[in-house]
């Protein structure tokens, strides 16, 4: 698990990974302020963002040229 800061309204989505469910991990969201989004457990079609990777996914399988590099994924990620 990588927890850094994003902005103000970040939130991080757990995937209720038994290491991300210690007090450690508590105390660490707690101290930094950071909201979290619980994951349903076990449950691939009632997690949000299984339905945004697929939509990312077909975004980009659907275009003529496929990304090249990291930077033109990327790029393609964000344009409409």
């Amino acid at each position: 698990m990588c927890v850094f800061s994003i902005g103000p309204d970040f939130i991080f989505m757990n995937d209720n990974a038994r290491p991300h469910r210690t007090l450690a991990v508590e105390e660490l969201l707690e101290s930094e302020d950071i909201t979290r989004m619980d994951c349903p457990a076990y449950s691939p079609d009632l997690n949000p963002i299984e339905h945004v990777w697929d939509s990312l996914g077909r975004r980009i399988a659907a275009r003529l040229h496929h990304p090249e590099n990291t930077q033109h994924f990327k790029q393609m990620l964000i344009e409409k």
